[in-house]
């Protein structure tokens, strides 16, 4: 589920920014307005009639007709809506995927997304399939082939395959970026690599 983070401080950041090489500017910047384009293009908008959701393109036409009690922004091509209390996903044309079935659900990331049953998360893939099984307490989405989940009140990180390859000690978590994580341990922040090495140590 999505967190609420506590602030990074300011000078860690722009030290480890420092570290990690970045694309020239006019490229990603290209590229970012493509991509912001064909996502607006493509875009479907939640909304509600009689009591219901269904989706509408940028003009305003109906494409998906009211029919789920919650509706959320499409990732990756799918959407989570709620029906009788239960989470599941449709494809752009409204189709269900997967049916209703989950206690919450996140977004899909990476090409899976977190789902809860019996009170604990899990990850599935886009056809429904269970790939990790129903075992933390918390999950975030994958960035960069990780995830961050918790078990008890610590945050770690799994890989694809549910293989624990950070085990849970931090008290906070951020999800990787170009190879670090930020990870708070006690009142300190510092920064991690994909091993769980710490390449900034935490500091205050």
């Amino acid at each position: 589920m999505r967190k609420i983070h506590q602030a990074i401080p300011v000078f860690v950041c722009l030290t480890i920014l420092g570290l990690v090489s970045c694309r020239p500017v006019e490229q990603t910047q290209a590229s970012t307005a493509v991509t912001q384009q064909n996502q607006i293009t493509n875009k479907l908008f939640p909304v509600k009639s009689n009591g219901k959701y269904g989706y509408i393109d940028q003009t305003g036409k109906v494409v998906i007709t009211a029919q789920f009690d919650e509706a959320f922004d499409f990732s990756e091509g799918m959407a989570k809506v709620k029906i009788g209390g239960k989470f599941g996903y449709i494809d752009n044309t409204g189709k269900t995927v997967v049916s209703p079935q989950f206690e919450d659900a996140d977004d899909f990331s990476e090409g899976l997304a977190g789902i809860m049953t019996d009170g604990k998360m899990g990850f599935i893939d886009n056809t429904g399939q269970m790939i990790i099984s129903p075992q933390f307490d918390d999950a975030e989405n994958f960035s960069e082939g990780m995830a961050e989940v918790k078990v008890g009140d610590k945050w770690g990180y799994v890989n694809k395959v549910g293989e624990i390859v950070v085990s849970p000690q931090f008290e906070d978590s951020h999800n990787f970026l170009q190879g670090l994580a930020a990870v708070q341990i006690g009142s300190k922040w510092g920064y991690i690599d994909k091993t769980g090495n710490f390449v900034w140590n935490p500091t205050e």
